[in-house]
C-alpha cells in the first residue's frame, strides 16, 4: 500500500504496530505492522473520528444536520468495533483486504429447556392398569350341584354335603350316623343320596334302568362296600315298596323302592330314581337312596321330598313325584 508512514509513529518512518486513522478519512483505520501498512481496515472508533467544519446555512438554522451526521457515523463505527476481535487484525487469509474477523459469538441470557430426564414421569393411563381380579363365585349352602349330569339336590335341615364320599359322587347326607351294626368301628349314616350317570347299556327306558339298577343299590348300602367289608352283615331280604314314574326336573322318570332285611341291625330302604338328563344327549341319570330304618332315622317319605326339591342347574322350580301323575 502506497502511503506515508503513520504521523504519530515514533521515528517517523517507523513506529510500534497499530491501527492509525486513513489520511483524508479519518473514519476509517489502517492496519502499520511496524514497517508497512497492510491492507487491513476498520471503521475508526468515536474518539477518532473528527469532524470536518461545515458551512454554515443561508437560512439561519443552527447547524444540527452536521452534528446529526457526525453522531450517525460515530454510531456506525461503534458497532463496527463492537463487532471486531480486538486491537490484533485476524491472521492472513489470501485477502489482504477482508475485515477483522467477528469476535466471539455472543451467549443467550435465556434459561435452557429442561432436559427430558427432568419432566415428571406420565401417569399411567387406566388401560395400563392390571384388570381387576374377578369376584368368586359363591356357593349356594342349600344344594349339592352335580355339573356332569346339569342338576342340584337340595340340603334339607339335618342333612349336609359331606367333605369326603365315596367316587367322589354329588353326595348329601345325614348329619347324625351310628355306628355301623356288624362293623362298630364305623360309622353308617341314617341316610344319603347320591347322583351318577347311567352306565351304557343300550337301553335308555328310565323303567328299565331303575328295574335294573335297584339291586345295585341295595347292594352298595347293605351288602359289601367298596373295601369289602360287610358293615350290616350282609342282605337276607328285600321287598318291593313302590315302583312308579316320577317327574324330576321337569323330565319324566321312573323310580323303584325296596325294604331291605339285613343279617345285623334294623336294615333299611334304598330307591332308584331314572330320569333323562336336560343337558345334550339326555342321557339317563340315576339318583340314589338310601335310609335307615333304625330308630332317629329319617321317614320313607323324605325321599319324595328330596325328589321334589331336585331342580335343574339354574332353575328355582323344578318336578315332582310321580305319585301326581301315575298309580
Amino acid at each position: 500500500m502506497s502511503m506515508t508512514p503513520p504521523p504519530s509513529a515514533p521515528g517517523g518512518a517507523g513506529g510500534p504496530a497499530g491501527w492509525y486513522p486513513a489520511p483524508g478519512n479519518p473514519a476509517v483505520e489502517h492496519w502499520w505492522d511496524g514497517t508497512a501498512w497492510t491492507g487491513h481496515t476498520r471503521s475508526a472508533s468515536p474518539a477518532t473520528v473528527v469532524a470536518a467544519p461545515l458551512p454554515a446555512r443561508r437560512s439561519g438554522r443552527p447547524i444540527a444536520v452536521a452534528a446529526a451526521v457526525v453522531a450517525a457515523v460515530a454510531v456506525a463505527a461503534t458497532v463496527v468495533v463492537a463487532l471486531g476481535s480486538g486491537d490484533e487484525p485476524p491472521a492472513a487469509t489470501g485477502n489482504t483486504s477482508a475485515p477483522p474477523a467477528a469476535g466471539p459469538a455472543p451467549t443467550s441470557s435465556a434459561p435452557a429447556s429442561p432436559s427430558p430426564a427432568s419432566s415428571p414421569p406420565a401417569s399411567p393411563s387406566p388401560a395400563s392398569s392390571p384388570p381387576a381380579s374377578p369376584s368368586p363365585v359363591e356357593e349356594d349352602p342349600t344344594v349339592v350341584t352335580d355339573q356332569l349330569n346339569g342338576i342340584t339336590l337340595p340340603i334339607l335341615e339335618g342333612w349336609e354335603n359331606p367333605e369326603f364320599t365315596s367316587g367322589d359322587l354329588p353326595t348329601v347326607s345325614t348329619v347324625a350316623a351310628d355306628p355301623c351294626p356288624a362293623a362298630p368301628s364305623r360309622s353308617c349314616e341314617h341316610g344319603s343320596v347320591v347322583s351318577l350317570t347311567a352306565t351304557a347299556t343300550g337301553d335308555s327306558d328310565p323303567k328299565a334302568i331303575a328295574r335294573e339298577d335297584i339291586a345295585k343299590a341295595a347292594d352298595s348300602a347293605f351288602e359289601e362296600d367298596a373295601l369289602g367289608v360287610r358293615p350290616h352283615g350282609g342282605i337276607r331280604s328285600h321287598t318291593v315298596v313302590a315302583e312308579r314314574p316320577a317327574v324330576v326336573a321337569g323330565r319324566t322318570g321312573h323310580l323303584v323302592r325296596w325294604r331291605v332285611t339285613t343279617n345285623q341291625g334294623p336294615g333299611g330302604y334304598v330307591q332308584s330314581l331314572v330320569f333323562p338328563s336336560s343337558l345334550g344327549s339326555e342321557s339317563p341319570v340315576i339318583v340314589r337312596f338310601v335310609l335307615s330304618a333304625g330308630p332317629g332315622a329319617p321317614p320313607p317319605s323324605v325321599m319324595d321330598e328330596i325328589t321334589k326339591g331336585i331342580r335343574p342347574i339354574g332353575s328355582s322350580t323344578g318336578g315332582g313325584v310321580g305319585s301326581t301323575i301315575g298309580p
